[in-house]
């Protein structure tokens, strides 16, 4: 290993299957002077299963703010620091980005070890949209909150990923289904690595009887992914819309036609509406 003191490194763990640990992962937690790990107790299992016996320190959200100073100042007086998160790249929805953002502040060089990530894993394996996409962390606990933050990305056309707690997984795509509408393509990726492991792919309605159909499928940790909206302006319906649009009109007035078909689609009702009367004169004619 090049480097040598005065470095802090972030450095990324396996989601489960510990033999995604990289080479350059063990080296360089094996030579540190200290590790900062988010929960010391699960970081032992790892480092015992590498013969790694490096000093660890905690590093969480509860405790980060008044150790930074700390850790900062050993790393200056030429010790050498690697921070780890529970699982995954550290700082991904995981403490240490004061212990990042002060180190560069003050100068001290930090370097990535790259390795696993749940949200590109769950990503590259989720067959939507991969040249734009946004990560929104976890979602608000409370419900109102929950889906006043899924409502400020319904019309988001880049493909949206999520962590969430398998306590609230359930509620949390039947807020998805009521915001986006049913019809919607979501993925569920579950217990990424491990033993069981499940990608589930299908519209939040689908998505939502798997679910409530095997308590077992409501465990462990999950990464959501959602589908962008369409492209609403200047883009035309794809044929699914017309399809369900068509069948709604044949039974209802065109006014309650589009606002069904804007909560199956996650298009908006004013564009459906006006869809619905071009559709309307066609059969006119």
């Amino acid at each position: 290993m090049s480097e040598s003191g005065n470095c802090l490194y972030v450095v990324a763990t396996p989601l489960g299957n510990l033999g995604d640990m990289s080479f350059r992962a063990v080296e360089t937690l094996g030579k540190v002077d200290l590790i900062a790990a988010e929960d010391t107790r699960r970081s032992r299992h790892l480092l015992s299963h590498y013969g790694i016996s490096t000093p660890m320190v905690s590093l969480h959200e509860h405790n980060e703010e008044h150790r930074v100073k700390d850790l900062i100042e050993r790393i200056m007086s030429g010790e050498s620091l690697a921070i780890i998160s529970d699982a995954g790249t550290p700082l991904i929805s995981d403490p240490g980005y004061r212990l990042v953002s002060m180190a560069l502040t003050v100068g001290i060089r930090a370097i990535p070890i790259p390795g696993a990530s749940a949200v590109i894993t769950a990503l590259s394996v989720s067959g939507l949209a991969t040249d734009r996409f946004i990560f929104e962390g976890f979602l608000p606990a409370r419900a109102s909150a929950r889906r006043a933050r899924l409502s400020s990305l319904r019309d988001e056309t880049r493909t949206q990923i999520f962590y969430e707690s398998c306590h609230r997984v359930v509620d949390c795509i039947s807020d998805m289904q009521e915001v986006y509408g049913a019809g919607r393509i979501v993925v569920i990726a579950r217990e990424l690595t491990k033993t069981f492991e499940s990608v589930q792919r299908d519209t939040l309605s689908e998505l939502k009887y798997w679910l409530e159909g095997d308590v077992n499928r409501q465990r462990g940790e999950f990464v959501l992914l959602v589908s962008g909206a369409e492209q609403s302006e200047g883009h035309p319906a794809n044929a699914e819309t017309l399809r369900i649009l068509r069948i709604l009109m044949s039974e209802m007035p065109i006014k309650q036609a589009a606002r069904i078909a804007a909560g199956i689609t996650g298009r908006k009702k004013n564009e459906l509406y006006a869809l619905a009367l071009l559709l309307s004169q066609d059969q006119a004619v």
